[in-house]
């Protein structure tokens, strides 16, 4: 089992499926990095928003200190979703044709209620984050909502990148139309400049698209932990989620095997069964991610909740990544 090396990278995503300890596990390895002297920004974009309950403190949509090198916000999706929603609307609005308004309203309020609008506005909202941020912090934490949602989010810049890619080529056959007619109806230079504002709109967002995805496929960057259980629906979950990561070339960092039972678990028939369980799990996930470097946490007799219980993990992590 190879050691992974996350505390090299400027952004780490921690996914999962719901329950595994996505929350525990980010929030832990964000106070390991800040420990070491890393300016460290930890940032939920999970719809449940444990991470403030586990730091016991109250988080919003803008950074907090919690200690000296950690900062942490929460980011909420349907907010998120109706202000980017909003933010298209003006955009629209100072651009659109008086005859063409009422149906712009129309369109902008159908897509307010739009399959895939709140994860368009919430990669939004984190490249942004990422983009504007990532100079002031050494490295930026994600804990992540479960696993089908977050890979919708990362999967999205090369998806919309294409799609916008198709929008502005369009864009410009309509404008070279509008130029041609121009010239033929009431004359004008070939060479005569427009502006176009939609098309700055557009390759604005794709300028922040390309720049989004350059960083989600960089290694050396960007790495998506996985968390996981040694239970049969997490490790296919996470299969699942790993091939597909791999299919989009998003670099896959690791994993960490959560809720560990102790060696000296008794002899209780009951822990014993559970335990030999556990042990076939454990060869059923180093087969299945042989290349995966992995990290594997005790389950605690106790909560996560608070700093002695949190500071428990991260000396765990600590000592299993020496």
């Amino acid at each position: 089992m190879s050691e992974p090396h996350w505390l090299d990278r400027r952004i780490l995503f921690f996914g999962g499926k719901g329950g595994v300890g996505k929350t525990t596990c980010a929030t832990a390895f964000a106070l390991l990095a800040s420990e070491a002297g890393r300016r460290t920004l930890l940032v939920s974009t999970d719809p449940a928003h444990s991470t403030g309950d586990i730091l016991e403190t109250e988080l919003g949509p803008s950074e907090r200190r919690i200690t000296e090198h950690l900062w942490a916000l929460e980011i909420d999706s349907e907010k998120a979703a109706a202000e980017y929603i909003d933010r298209v609307r003006i955009h629209l609005l100072r651009v659109a044709p008086e005859h063409l308004r009422a149906e712009m309203e129309r369109q902008v309020e159908i897509a307010r209620v739009s399959p895939g609008a709140e994860e368009a506005a919430l990669f939004d909202r984190v490249a942004e984050l990422v983009l504007t941020v990532r100079d002031q912090y050494d490295l930026v934490v994600f804990d992540t909502a479960p696993t089908g949602h977050t890979l919708r989010l990362l999967t999205l810049p090369e998806l919309l990148q294409a799609w916008i890619d198709g929008l502005l080529e369009r864009r410009k056959r309509v404008n070279e139309l509008s130029t041609m007619w121009r010239q033929m109806t009431v004359g004008g230079s070939p060479d005569e400049e427009t502006t176009d504002p939609v098309e700055k709109i557009l390759t604005a967002r794709r300028r922040k698209f390309f720049q989004m995805r350059e960083l989600l496929l960089s290694p050396g960057e960007t790495a998506f932990v996985f968390v996981l259980l040694a239970e049969r629906l997490p490790i296919l979950e996470t299969a699942k989620a790993v091939d597909m990561l791999h299919r989009f070339k998003v670099p896959v960092g690791g994993l960490v095997v959560n809720r560990i039972l102790p060696q000296d678990s008794g002899d209780h028939p009951f822990l014993a069964a559970r335990k030999e369980q556990e042990q076939r799990y454990m060869k059923e996930i180093e087969a299945t991610f042989p290349d995966l470097p992995r990290l594997e946490l005790p389950l605690l007799p106790h909560d996560v909740v608070g700093s002695d219980a949190l500071q428990e993990i991260v000396d765990h992590l600590r000592h299993a990544i020496g």
